[in-house]
């Protein structure tokens, strides 16, 4: 993160001959919008001058008002490298205030910063690292995206069988121009699947990170005759698509998670960190897993993990505690994917977190065994619960906590479930082709 001025901003536009500015925000469900101007109108947007109509942006349409200034926040400037080289298009990434000059606390960005500015008063700060996995599918003769791949690839597969590699290849080459750190990349599982991760970073920048970093897959893959999706899961017989979450909390320079006088390598605050997120992650799945199709992803006999454990063995578990050769220690939570929006799942992590901190909330037993090899009788005699099995039970558990209110908002929280309520009334009333094909014929 860059502590540019105003100045430099103003220098660096006139050197590299930007034509054209995008000011970027993310509406409630991670969908990045914006409006651009020309480069003749950026001192307006540097003085914190333009205005956006909220009717039409979930999330602040149901506000008495419905114009809002954006607020550039300047440590976000970039050019985008995929737009023309002469007469460049450069972006920030904007906060939301009211007329009045209040922030608009609905926006998910404010809302990761309150969090955020929450955990400083306690002394803490807490770096995140993603796992980005996504397909890379062809398009139609119209240009339209499919599902279809013609690859046989799997896990660390290379060319020739790899057939995205090349596109994955310019996205990462494309990210490091914008200045982003990556960590690697692969091809995942199952055919033209793939994972990027970044190094790690504060919430907030991590967070930005990957608004941008699924704007420059799909814009690069569409370069390459490929569609990038993060749905979570487009084909029915192979592991879906997630996006996993290492996190470190530290204080003072140091990361509290690791205690090597504990058997597990873990301190007390490791520990009150998973009883919280244990306690909240199914109020958070609405969020962290908020798609119809994300719960298709959430099954037996695939690789993402239904069972809410946690282990510091079992790297298939919801919650890993993983622990590095140099004894730093990081939570990694698995059941994230694609479609969430990083603001508001950053948020409620670390909420949910602190909250196990705060109020010493006892972690339940780590469990070290393959779970997905237990019988439902051997789970239930353990005590071993599942995510929601749906959407609409995710926006049942969602309604009902309390945490997610306090940190979201109750209005936020209401829109949210309203329309998320729509959209499985949707999906319910449509008919599958297995529904056709199981009953037609025999009922």
């Amino acid at each position: 993160m860059k502590n540019y001025t105003k100045e430099q901003i103003l220098h660096m536009v006139e050197e590299e001959d930007v034509e054209f500015i995008r000011l970027q925000f993310t509406d409630m469900f991670g969908v990045l919008k914006n409006i651009a101007i020309p480069v003749s109108r950026l001192m307006k947007a540097l003085d914190n001058q333009c205005v956006i109509n909220g009717d039409y942006i979930d999330g602040l349409g149901n506000s008495e008002e419905n114009e809002y200034y954006l607020y550039p926040d300047l440590s976000t400037f970039t050019i985008l490298p995929w737009r023309p080289q002469q007469g460049k298009v450069a972006r920030f990434i904007c906060d939301i205030y009211h007329m009045d000059g209040r922030l608009c606390e609905s926006s998910p960005r404010s809302i990761l910063k309150k969090v955020m500015a929450r955990a400083k008063e306690m002394g803490y700060e807490i770096c995140v690292r993603p796992e980005c996995e996504f397909f890379l599918f062809h398009t139609d003769d119209n240009g339209m995206p499919t599902n279809i791949t013609h690859e046989k690839a799997g896990y660390m597969d290379t060319t020739p069988l790899d057939l995205g590699e090349n596109a994955r290849r310019d996205i990462i080459l494309t990210l490091e121009d914008m200045g982003y750190d990556i960590d690697s990349s692969r091809h995942e599982l199952a055919p033209a699947q793939h994972e990027i991760d970044f190094l790690y970073s504060d919430m907030l920048e991590t967070a930005d990170k990957i608004m941008t970093f699924k704007v420059a897959a799909r814009t690069v893959a569409k370069r390459h005759g490929l569609h990038a999706t993060f749905m979570p899961k487009p084909s029915a017989d192979v592991d879906g698509s997630g996006m996993h979450i290492h996190m470190k909390l530290i204080k003072n320079g140091k990361n509290v998670f690791t205690d090597p006088s504990d058997s597990r390598g873990l301190s007390k605050d490791a520990y009150g960190f998973i009883a919280g997120l244990m306690k909240h992650i199914k109020g958070m799945s609405a969020i962290s897993n908020p798609l119809v199709n994300s719960y298709k992803r959430l099954v037996t006999g695939f690789e993402a993990p239904y069972n809410i454990i946690w282990s510091c063995r079992q790297n298939g578990a919801l919650l890993h505690a993983c622990h590095k050769n140099n004894g730093d220690t990081a939570l990694e939570l698995r059941s994230p994917d694609g479609a969430t929006n990083p603001y508001l799942l950053f948020a409620l992590c670390l909420a949910a977190g602190l909250e196990g901190i705060e109020k010493d909330l006892q972690a339940p037993g780590d469990i070290n065994v393959d779970v997905r090899k237990m019988s439902r009788e051997e789970k239930k005699k353990a005590g071993i619960d599942s995510l929601p099995a749906n959407l609409s039970v995710a926006l049942a558990e969602m309604e009902k906590d309390e945490l997610i209110r306090a940190v979201l908002g109750n209005g936020f929280v209401d829109e949210y479930l309203e329309k998320k309520e729509q959209e499985w009334e949707s999906y319910m009333e449509q008919i599958s082709e297995w529904e056709l094909s199981q009953y037609l014929y025999c009922m």
